[in-house]
């Protein structure tokens, strides 16, 4: 599932790729957006914000988000072969070296630079930053006490990056039950620093891991393991449900003797 450690690493590469390079093609193939066409434009720089990604030029920003399917591959040209399907494609782009392609992506646009605010201005501080702002966002956190950790952590609001397998994980780690009023846990800066330290860790290697161990079936500690023993105590891992709407509930796993109320 893509999270901030997926956007950060797909950034780096994009940026490795194409900064500092001419467009000489782009192929948008969403509705609003087909006849737009950046070839000339120089790609100034490729970053990532949260779960959000940004390719720069002088005068537009590409935004995309890759929601819960999508990915941003690249290809060497000539002659690239594609791992999947032409028709999850949504956007192309290249230069004289390489092509990108977003397949599947849940959202794509492209924003005149000073529109970029529009898209990421929403977002608190992103805990893949060089210059992350720690003290602002643990403010954000605090600003609604009654809020369960669980959903305070997944709002990109209060910081970025963060998704449902990674808050999961996060909330066993430090012991702390999903539902607990955020205003009740302690040392909330620990677990921000926490957040940073995991996710910095996993943005630079393929396999994601939470539990140390990269072997398949050991990489986490709760997420998606409902039913199975806790690896610390061998209680049963619980699941439920938790959202500010009904309609948009997230799924959580926890132990409910390591993070007992």
């Amino acid at each position: 599932m893509p999270e901030g450690d997926t956007v950060w690493r797909t950034a780096h590469h994009l940026h490795a790729a194409f900064t500092g390079t001419e467009l000489t093609l782009t192929d948008f193939r969403v509705p609003g957006y087909a006849t737009v066409d950046l070839r000339g434009q120089q790609v100034e720089d490729v970053v990532s914000r949260g779960k959000h990604l940004l390719l720069r030029t002088p005068e537009y920003v590409v935004h995309s988000h890759l929601k819960m399917e999508g990915a941003w591959h690249l290809y060497r040209l000539p002659r690239p072969r594609w791992r999947r399907p032409g028709h999850s494609a949504r956007v192309v782009l290249e230069n004289s070296r390489w092509q990108a392609v977003g397949f599947s992506l849940g959202l794509l646009e492209v924003l005149p630079r000073e529109r970029e605010v529009d898209a990421v201005g929403h977002l608190g501080p992103d805990l893949l930053d060089e210059e992350f702002a720690a003290t602002e966002a643990v403010e954000r956190l605090e600003s609604d006490p009654t809020r369960p950790v669980f959903l305070a952590l997944l709002d990109q609001r209060n910081l970025a990056g963060l998704g449902n397998e990674y808050v999961n994980e996060l909330l066993f780690m430090r012991r702390i039950a999903p539902a607990r009023p955020i205003g009740e846990v302690s040392d909330l800066s620990g677990l921000v620093a926490l957040a940073r330290r995991v996710l910095g860790a996993n943005a630079r290697r393929v396999e994601r891991s939470f539990t140390g161990s990269t072997r398949g079936g050991e990489e986490r500690w709760v997420y998606r393991r409902a039913g199975l023993p806790c690896r610390r105590c061998g209680t049963s891992i619980a699941e439920g449900e938790y959202g500010d709407d009904p309609t948009r509930e997230r799924v959580c796993f926890w132990c409910p003797s390591c993070q007992a109320e």
